[in-house]
């Protein structure tokens, strides 16, 4: 398994689309940081919660770089140190992004809540599906393979449900804000390329997992000899 050409076959897809997302990421990014906004991600993030009446979420700076993200758990939203104090059309993007996610959580989203419900069995197939596809194929144990490949099923369910929850947030922020007057419709160029590269790495993601899924399928259902 670990030297099968096929298996770069099915990988290739996803790897090659998500290289081309992060480079586009990147760059979107990088000309959306040069442009300066009128609110910095922390003050734009908390305009649009308290206009939709979140004044008890609070917003939280956290170290590293794109680490930005909403915790529906502790109810906080936190945003990287680029984009908490910045005062770019970038940085307002990801934050009113994030802030998306808030206002999902808020009014009960569906496929937020049931991506909410996943977590468990994502986190666990991610930490041990290989370790049961691993162990029964070297036991020759087809049950352990796959209890390994259902697990890791559990992963590309988690990252399809994941998909609406993530356009949608930035469908959210692109409209709130302009109807915020956070920024100008003329502004909203930027930000509409940033955010629309970053859905493209979910996709990327969503893609890969979803072919090497299929090539466990594939493998030890007898489809190769």
């Amino acid at each position: 398994m670990f030297f099968d050409p096929v298996y770069f076959l099915y990988l290739a897809p996803g790897l090659l689309l998500a290289l081309w997302a992060q480079a586009k990421v990147k760059s979107t990014y990088a000309q959306a940081s040069r442009i300066p906004s009128r609110l910095t991600g922390a003050g734009a993030a908390r305009h649009i919660l308290d206009a939709a009446g979140l004044q008890d979420v609070p917003i939280e700076p956290i170290a590293g770089q794109l680490t930005d993200h909403y915790d529906p758990r502790a109810k906080v939203l936190r945003l990287s140190q680029g984009v908490y104090g910045a005062n770019s059309l970038a940085a307002v993007g990801i934050a009113a992004h994030e802030a998306g996610h808030a206002l999902q959580d808020a009014k009960h989203y569906a496929p937020l809540v049931i991506r909410n419900l996943a977590v468990p069995a994502a986190n666990f197939g991610g930490s041990f599906s290989f370790i049961l596809i691993l162990a029964g194929a070297g036991l020759a144990m087809q049950q352990l393979v796959w209890a390994g490949i259902i697990a890791f099923g559990c992963v590309a369910v988690f990252q399809i449900i994941n998909l609406p929850v993530e356009f949608d947030a930035s469908n959210r922020a692109k409209a709130l804000l302009v109807s915020h007057g956070i920024v100008s419709e003329q502004e909203m160029g930027p930000i509409n390329r940033v955010l629309n590269a970053a859905g493209w790495t979910y996709v990327a993601g969503t893609l890969q997992t979803v072919m090497i899924l299929l090539y466990y399928v594939m493998r030890f259902s007898g489809g190769r000899d």
